[in-house]
């Protein structure tokens, strides 16, 4: 049974840094895009970033690239999200996300949420 379990987010002002963790559990890593979305309120879920099973391809959204870093340790069964210079439109709920494939279209398994608000 799969389950992604999300660690970290909290309340931060703008300019500082959060770092999320999710320890996924019942897949095997490497076979699994991990990666994070997130929902701001009156919003759609929205694509944040991803990586692939070994690492060697991340894709970012255009709203947070520079800013934020994906990374994953599959020892660990962990994928994390390391979030620089936050903004105000950052805040929003994060959900970790796994997949067999590229999270770009959809996401097989979701974790519970972690809220994340940026302030000023």
């Amino acid at each position: 049974q799969v389950q992604l379990v999300e660690s970290g987010g909290g309340l931060v002002q703008a300019g500082g840094s959060l770092r999320l963790s999710c320890a996924a559990s019942g897949l095997a890593s490497v076979t699994y895009f991990l990666g994070w979305f997130r929902q701001a309120p009156g919003k759609d879920r929205e694509f944040v970033a991803s990586i692939s099973g070994r690492g060697w391809s991340i894709t970012y959204a255009d709203s947070v690239k520079g800013r934020f870093t994906i990374s994953r340790d599959n020892a660990k069964n962990t994928v994390y999200l390391q979030m620089n210079s936050l903004k105000a439109e950052d805040t929003a709920v994060y959900y970790c996300a796994a997949d067999r494939g590229t999270l770009l279209g959809k996401a097989s398994y979701w974790g519970q949420g972690t809220q994340v608000t940026v302030s000023s």
